[in-house]
């Protein structure tokens, strides 16, 4: 069962690569805020995430940039559950982030 149940069912691909990577980079910060504070939050924030980042790599659109965003996911999932293996930072994941979130916003 989705957690974002309207927005998987279509209308997730009703947006841009830059409205779909900001409200990615929304439940990243929300994760990066309730990390080590309130577990409950945190867990919620990150399963979000990792669905909103499944449903962009299920849009055919991005094939193009298919590498790319599993690679951020990937980089998430290091940064937040992992052993920080690749060395990727919070601030630099919402560094990341927050430039898609500037264009979404310039888009509508």
């Amino acid at each position: 069962m989705p957690i974002h149940e309207e927005l998987a069912a279509g209308k997730w691909r009703e947006l841009s690569l830059a409205e779909q990577l900001g409200n990615v980079g929304s439940e990243v910060f929300r994760a990066s805020r309730w990390k080590d504070k309130d577990e409950k939050l945190f867990q919620s924030a990150v399963e979000k995430a990792l669905e909103l980042f499944d449903l962009t790599l299920a849009d055919p659109r991005w094939k193009g940039r298919y590498r790319e965003i599993a690679r951020a996911r990937e980089i998430f999932c290091d940064a937040f559950l992992g052993d920080n293996l690749y060395g990727g930072s919070i601030r630099g994941l919402l560094n990341y982030f927050d430039v898609f979130a500037a264009a979404g916003r310039k888009q509508v």
